[in-house]
């Protein structure tokens, strides 16, 4: 109880201390920009959002996002150069009206999209494909996973057919994104180490496939981020940028997003390199406010769907856990109340924007 009572307080803390911040956000009325966010060009994955997308938390300054015109316009107030939005049941007249709403904010739109299973699923992924293209989306990131992979998957057969259904996913979907020339980027969503999404990448060989490299995911399978980062680069067409602060417990250590600066991945050198390998790259953020994720790497079912127990990739995770150990708790919302949680989710989404200027 006592543990549970310091989260309470220091997230309370944390969430007074910074709630100024959201709140400057809405000082300014709507389309001028705070002088500290003018130009900057990072976008805002929707994923920043799940506490106000489609909320019906009753609050005049943190209103629920209705559909991606409500979030596009919100992220256009707050100075994000653009958005990475899900076009699931968009129908052609809606995807008109994105596309009139970015072309006027001046922004970008990329999709977000679930590949097709089957070919029965071909036609409905297609319409979603082309409702992206009619909104102006050049590049539509996708996962192979909704899960991740130690906590889906409890042998190496499971994962093995893991694998042969998302290339054949992959293979459904290709000649559809081919037809209508939208990029389609694959994102390391804990499920794929990097050299092995890198490998199915180079494999397929298409310049409509590549990758939404998530600057973060893969610590969670053992990995440096900034290893990660350099394998996955070169083949990225869009990315999620976050920072990821760390800390241990009994079964391994815990895993959560903080504001962009106070994690373990070397941000400047990462967007660096994306953009040297593609100039045109887009930067979205992905601040995800929630609770810090378990990743139990001392528990033997963690390791059932890889080939073997990796010693050194192991021993060299676990010493950057504990050189680089988040100093106070970890962000969490599960004691804030509804509206509390929507403010601290925008306040981390305006402190991240904020500092997103000096490595963009």
């Amino acid at each position: 109880m006592k543990k549970q009572s310091e989260n309470s307080q220091f997230n309370r803390r944390s969430f007074l201390k910074t709630s100024s911040l959201g709140l400057a956000a809405f000082a300014f009325p709507f389309p001028v920009i705070p002088d500290f966010l003018k130009g900057v060009p990072m976008g805002i994955v929707i994923h920043s959002y799940g506490a106000r997308w489609h909320s019906t938390v009753p609050s005049e300054l943190y209103p629920g996002f209705k559909d991606a015109i409500d979030f596009m316009d919100h992220s256009h107030q707050i100075g994000a150069g653009g958005i990475q939005i899900g076009v699931s049941s968009w129908q052609s007249d809606f995807a008109k009206k994105v596309r009139s709403e970015r072309e006027k904010l001046g922004m970008y739109l990329e999709g977000s999209i679930g590949m097709p299973k089957t070919s029965n699923e071909v036609s409905g992924f297609e319409t979603e494909v082309k409702a992206a293209k009619e909104a102006g989306a050049t590049v539509i990131r996708t996962v192979c996973l909704s899960g991740r992979r130690y906590e889906n998957f409890h042998s190496e057969q499971e994962f093995k057919t893991f694998k042969s259904q998302a290339l054949a996913s992959i293979h459904l979907a290709l000649p559809v994104v081919e037809k209508y020339k939208i990029k389609l980027a694959i994102e390391n969503h804990k499920d794929w180490k990097a050299e092995e999404l890198a490998a199915i990448i180079r494999d397929i060989d298409s310049e409509w496939l590549g990758v939404t490299l998530d600057f973060g995911n893969n610590i969670s399978l053992l990995e440096d981020p900034n290893e990660v980062i350099k394998t996955l680069a070169p083949l990225a067409f869009s990315t999620h940028i976050k920072d990821m602060g760390v800390k241990k417990y009994e079964d391994g250590f815990l895993l959560s997003e903080v504001p962009l600066g106070q994690g373990v991945v070397d941000l400047k050198a990462g967007v660096d390199l994306c953009r040297k390998y593609n100039p045109n790259i887009t930067f979205n953020l992905e601040m995800i406010t929630r609770d810090p994720l378990k990743v139990p790497c001392l528990k033997e079912e963690y390791w059932a769907t890889f080939d073997e127990m990796k010693g050194p990739e192991f021993d060299r995770m676990m010493a950057l856990v504990s050189k680089n150990e988040f100093k106070k708790d970890l962000p969490s919302t599960s004691n804030l109340d509804p509206v509390e949680k929507l403010a601290f989710e925008e306040s981390n989404v305006i402190e991240c924007l904020k500092y997103s200027k000096k490595i963009i």
